[in-house]
């Protein structure tokens, strides 16, 4: 496949992913919020737990829920499920083309891990269906009766499985493997579990018994889970493109802070958007303020390193020899990495002029967090990175 050809796959199969993952995000966020904004009525038919008035595009809506469901099945029900299987599939597909089809350069970095392609594919789709499997058998555990004990445990995974990630793919792809087996948990709870409990119910309805009301409260449970988990997977899925993430040498402590501030954020905004007292609330403030702290002190950048006494024999010759062997390849006027039709964020890296233009990015990237070469396919070495940090520090600011 061309450069040219795969840019545009990328490019479809992405913008699909985020149509579906904004369709699935709001739908969830929407209903969660729905459920929170019920509220019972003396005259409630028979079987109503609660109803919602609301106001939205110039018109007025009565909403009510059934504690378990309604006596007879309506002819026009609607089933919200399309968004989540499609923003799974979307994604999974992403995965394939950004990381599999290049698993060299993406998805592998021989100084993490040296592995073949179809080792690091395996460990990447092994891992996604063993934690689902281990967070579904958690659920329907004992422990699933516990919600802040269950939420917990599930927190332990995620951030255990983020850790082993770190130690197995390049920084890039591991923290948006984290993401991705986020997503997969969240899409896998409405595939196997909610949807196939609600046509339980449905199935009661029609052959006229009544449907037992366990259905629904695992439902809510796994739906309530996907909430608090959506705002942080959108943190992984684009960290890829921030190296102060990525390149963190304990990134998988960043998932744990992103994952608690994010599920903080997402209990304050549907809370407060129904009208919950903000005093119930509050402490989900200081939780984000917190988590978005210790991840801003944990990715500051390391103070620059004194000149030393050998630093002004890093020539111009030298560090443009360097860019030759480690980065030409891709950034340059016509890149040889099939990858690349065009340089990376058209940075050329051709002339000592192009370094000072982009030395901070490089001495971000490619000095302190060691993202670049993608990879390291070239194999750069802890001292050509150093030799090139000393020549960037001796530039005149």
């Amino acid at each position: 496949m061309t450069a040219f050809a795969f840019d545009w796959l990328n490019l479809l199969v992405r913008w699909a992913h985020l149509i579906a993952g904004i369709a699935w995000i709001g739908t969830s966020f929407y209903f969660i919020a729905l459920d929170l904004s019920l509220r019972r009525r003396a005259d409630a038919p028979a079987g109503v737990t609660g109803e919602a008035w609301e106001v939205h595009g110039g018109g007025f809506y009565r909403v009510e829920k059934y504690a378990v469901a309604p006596p007879s099945l309506p002819a026009n029900l609607i089933w919200f499920k399309w968004e989540a299987y499609l923003t799974w599939v979307t994604g999974f597909a992403l995965l394939v083309v950004q990381f599999y089809f290049d698993a060299d350069a993406w998805l592998i970095d021989p100084g993490v891990m040296p592995l073949d392609p179809w080792q690091a594919i395996a460990l990447s789709a092994a891992s996604l269906a063993a934690g689902w499997f281990v967070y579904d058998g958690l659920c329907r555990s004992p422990l699933g009766r516990h919600p802040p004990a269950l939420a917990a445990t599930v927190y332990v995974l995620v951030v255990a499985a983020a850790w082993g990630y770190t130690e197995v793919f390049s920084g890039r792809s591991a923290l948006v493997h984290a993401g991705a087996l986020i997503g997969t948990l969240m899409a896998f709870n409405v595939f196997a579990v909610i949807i196939p409990n609600q046509k339980k119910v449905t199935a009661a309805l029609l052959a006229g018994e009544p449907p037992g009301p366990r259905f629904g409260e695992i439902g809510k449970q796994r739906s309530v889970h996907n909430t608090y988990l959506t705002l942080p997977v959108l943190v992984l899925m684009v960290s890829g493109h921030y190296p102060m993430l990525t390149g963190h040498p304990h990134a998988w402590l960043l998932v744990a802070l992103i994952i608690a501030g994010g599920g903080g954020a997402r209990h304050f905004l549907v809370h407060h958007e129904v009208g919950t007292a903000f005093r119930s609330i509050a402490w989900t403030l200081p939780l984000m303020a917190a988590a978005l702290a210790a991840a801003v002190w944990l990715t500051l950048p390391a103070a620059p390193a004194p000149v030393g006494p050998g630093a002004e024999g890093v020539g111009d010759d030298e560090v443009l020899e360097i860019t030759r062997t480690h980065c030409a390849s891709c950034h340059s006027e016509r890149p040889t990495n099939p990858a690349f039709p065009i340089a990376p964020k058209n940075v050329v890296l051709a002339t000592t002029g192009d370094l000072r233009r982009y030395a901070a990015l490089i001495d971000l990237q490619t000095v302190q967090n060691r993202v670049m070469p993608l990879g390291n396919t070239t194999g750069m070495t802890d001292a050509e990175r150093s030799r090139l940090g000393a020549w960037i520090a001796a530039q005149p600011r």
